[in-house]
Parts: C-alpha cells; sequence; structure tokens
C-alpha cells in the first residue's frame, strides 16, 4: 500500500524527472498572474504515480494511522503535533486527532517514520492478520474508448499491451470496450469470442446490468447453485455463485495474453481522420463553447461518487496528448 503525501518539487535530477514522490508536473513554474494563467493552453496539473519503485521510499511494518471518519486521511510530515498532548491535526480537514496507545511513545525526538520530513512518500507493509487467509488477488479492468483513429487506437493496444506485462501473474484481467455500444467481453469462455452489448445512448441501472450479467439475486436463487454438487442454500450459496459468475469475465494476467491479442485484433478504425470537424479546444469549455461537457462533467462526477463509495481505482491511459 503506497501512500503520496505531498507534491514536493525538490531533489529532481535530471535523470529522475518525477522526482521522490512520484509527480510530474505539465509546467515547471506557476503562472505568475491571472493572465499569463488564461494563456496557459494545457491546464496546470500534476500526474502522480503512487506505485512507483523508488530506492529511497521508505517501508513501515504497520498499518497507517488515518483522520476520523469521513476524512480518513493518513498521518504524514504536513500534519500538526501537540507532543504533550498526544494530538495531531490533520491538514485536510484540520480535524483533532489523538494518537492510539501503540504511540505514547513519541516526542519531538522520536517520532514515527510518517512524521519524517523527507517522508512525503512511504509504503506502509502491515504484517496479515490471517496467514491462513490470503486476500483475493487485484482485479484489473481495461476500458478502452474504440472511437480513435486506426493510429491512435495502435497506440491505445500498444499502452495496454506494456501496461498488462506490468502486472504480476496472479493478478486478475477483464475487458470493456465502448464506441457507439458497449462491449463487455467475457474472456473466460474460451471456446468461441462471447460479448454482452449495452446500447450506448440508454441510461442502464446497475440492477438491470446485473439482471442482464446473471448476476443478480434472482439469477444467483435460479441458477446453477441449486444443482451444483454440495447444494448450499442462502447467502453462502449466493455469495458463491456470484463470485464463480463473475470470474466468467476475469483472466490471470499470466494466462490472458493470448485471449486478448484475439480481441485487440478484431478493434478497427472507428473515427475517420477528417478535420471538418475539429475537436473542441480548451478555449472552447472556457467560452462554454462545447455542447456535450456539461453532461460529461455530470457524468464522472457520479462515475467519482461511485468509484470513492466501492473503494476502486481509475487510471486514464490518453494516448492523444491534445485531448487531455
Amino acid at each position: 500500500m503506497a501512500v503520496d503525501l505531498a507534491f514536493s518539487g525538490g531533489g529532481v535530477s535530471s535523470t529522475d524527472l518525477d522526482g521522490p514522490d512520484g509527480v510530474r508536473m505539465t509546467w515547471n513554474s506557476w503562472p505568475r498572474s491571472k493572465v499569463e494563467a488564461s494563456k496557459c493552453v494545457v491546464p496546470v496539473a500534476a500526474s502522480v504515480t503512487p506505485i512507483r519503485a523508488s530506492p529511497s521510499l521508505v517501508v513501515l511494518p504497520y498499518a497507517p494511522l488515518r483522520c476520523n471518519p469521513p476524512c480518513a486521511a493518513v498521518l504524514n510530515p504536513l500534519a500538526r503535533v501537540d507532543f504533550t498532548a498526544k494530538i495531531w491535526i490533520c491538514p485536510f480537514c484540520f480535524s483533532r486527532n489523538y494518537f492510539p496507545p501503540h504511540y505514547a511513545g513519541i516526542s519531538e525526538t522520536n517520532v514515527p517514520g510518517e512524521l519524517y520530513a523527507q517522508c512525503t512518500t512511504v509504503e506502509y507493509a502491515p504484517p496479515p492478520l490471517d496467514v491462513a487467509a490470503p486476500p483475493p488477488p487485484p482485479v484489473f479492468l481495461f476500458v478502452l474508448d474504440t472511437c480513435l483513429i486506426e493510429e491512435e487506437l495502435g497506440y491505445v493496444k500498444s499502452a495496454m499491451r506494456r501496461a498488462i506485462d506490468l502486472l504480476p501473474d496472479h493478478a486478475l484481467v477483464g475487458l470493456i470496450t465502448f464506441g457507439t455500444q458497449v462491449h463487455l467481453h467475457e474472456l473466460g469462455f474460451a471456446d468461441m469470442s462471447k460479448i454482452y452489448v449495452f446500447r450506448g445512448t440508454m441510461e442502464i441501472s446497475k440492477d438491470q446490468i446485473l439482471e442482464q450479467l446473471g448476476l443478480s439475486v434472482a439469477g444467483v436463487r435460479h441458477g446453477a447453485v441449486a444443482g451444483a454438487p454440495g447444494y448450499l442454500k442462502g447467502p453462502q450459496a449466493n455469495g458463491l455463485h456470484r463470485s464463480t459468475s463473475v470470474n466468467r469475465f476475469l483472466l490471470p494476467a499470466s494466462d490472458c495474453e493470448y485471449t486478448l491479442n484475439s480481441v485487440r485484433s478484431h478493434m478497427y478504425l472507428i473515427v475517420s481522420n477528417d478535420l471538418s470537424e475539429p475537436f473542441r479546444s480548451h478555449k472552447d469549455l472556457d467560452k462554454d463553447a462545447a455542447p456535450y461537457f456539461h453532461k460529461a462533467v455530470q457524468f464522472y462526477d457520479n462515475l467519482a461518487k461511485q468509484l470513492v463509495s466501492q473503494g476502486h481505482v481509475l487510471d486514464l491511459f490518453a494516448s492523444a496528448l491534445d485531448q487531455v
């Protein structure tokens, strides 16, 4: 579990552009005035790589200390600490938090690793709670936009191949592609290519999707569990069958190369490279001249809320820098 705590730019060498915190900015200096900021074609932003390998990364053999809910921010060098009262103040929400008993020995000369000024990025490696029950493998679901010209689609395929090569062998991989329609690929069906198709113009609820995929409670109740050896009843049966059904869409990273290569080979050019209808620019957004912008913002705001509530992470691979 890696945690980035600050965007420090100090100590960045020419061979390590991202610095010890894995942060890269779109500009090497802040605009000095509103006029300069308005002339920036690319917005001021930061690209953060939380799991970037670094020889100077400090590994702490315990769980992180978090701020009270709903904040849940992690104790870090930017927090204000009252060593006498054993209290730390969160730099995000300014809540006061008491240190737990196992932090009783802290003082100005005896601080935990996460409070060192140079430890703006640390990795937590707490001992497993139950050695007999290993954690489930991580799931990486690739969602690809196929509305691209052929050259850009080739870049996306190449980036996807490189990303999968970096995954641990036991990680599970899934694939969704979307253009006019949304395609959910059943990678675990080895005999032939099997795809679930949803209309891109329709608003579909989560319950409707689960029903279509046979993952709803009703589908589980009338599914294969009842006829399975060792017949199970109740929530245990529902959980077992739902887990088994979901695995139809996932393959281990070590076994998915052939299947994904086959799927990628059938992805074709959808958008022409005719420049008669240019993409909207950042200037269009500033002038409110992008007709789909506000609806897109609302969609991604709702998506962000779902990701946060479900504990999911969304990484964006953009191969067309002029559209970022």
